[in-house]
């Protein structure tokens, strides 16, 4: 299998590298369901929670590679269905927390973090926009030339996953101190969580 530079030149990967930190430093719908959860759940929970949304983009960076997220985007229905499902599971993440208890339950920070995890995925990979920036963005960055243009996407796809994954980690986290300082009002920081996966599920519907 050919080598990263092969693939990608030395400038070009570093042009993607830097569009990709900056497009992650903006706040999205990733930030915006890693804060709530780490808010909800504590740092170990924001942390998990990036972590899934990385592996959820990792799935839409392989559906780019075969070829499916083109047939997707060609298809508006399809897309609508997918675009309802994730927004019907935000709303569900939103009552779950808007009816959680105003205590975190001690000893159960690893299943709360797992729990995270697949949410983070499943919020990801049911989001469409998320699979339209993939196809759009990837292969302004490819040649045939240079070789097969899925291994191309898969390379750097890879690599926005990775930044992507360092940097939601990180706000993640940051909101799980905030919470975990504000735990006594543990309350009001769920029904916070509550409106921001309330507020992202509107999003992805509206816009």
């Amino acid at each position: 299998m050919p080598d990263l530079l092969t693939l990608v030149p030395f400038g070009q990967l570093l042009a993607f590298l830097a569009a990709g930190i900056m497009l992650n430093l903006t706040p999205g719908a990733d930030v915006v369901f890693t804060t709530a959860s780490g808010i909800a759940g504590g740092p170990k929970t924001g942390i998990a929670a990036g972590v899934g949304v990385g592996l959820g983009g990792l799935w839409h960076v392989t559906l780019a590679a075969a070829g499916v997220s083109a047939l997707l985007a060609a298809h508006p229905g399809a897309l609508m269905v997918l675009k309802w499902a994730g927004a019907g599971y935000l709303l569900w993440l939103a009552w779950k927390s808007w009816t959680a208890g105003a205590v975190m339950q001690p000893g159960h920070s690893s299943a709360s973090a797992l729990r995270a995890l697949r949410r983070g995925f499943l919020t990801n990979a049911m989001n469409p926009k998320v699979a339209l920036f993939v196809v759009a963005l990837l292969p302004q960055f490819t040649d045939p030339a240079r070789g097969p243009v899925w291994q191309q996407i898969l390379v750097l796809g890879a690599l926005f996953c990775c930044t992507g994954t360092v940097i939601t980690c990180a706000y993640g986290a940051a909101a799980g101190f905030a919470g975990r300082a504000l735990e006594r009002r543990m309350g009001v920081m769920n029904k916070l969580s509550a409106l921001l996966f309330g507020g992202l599920a509107a999003r992805l519907v509206w816009e």
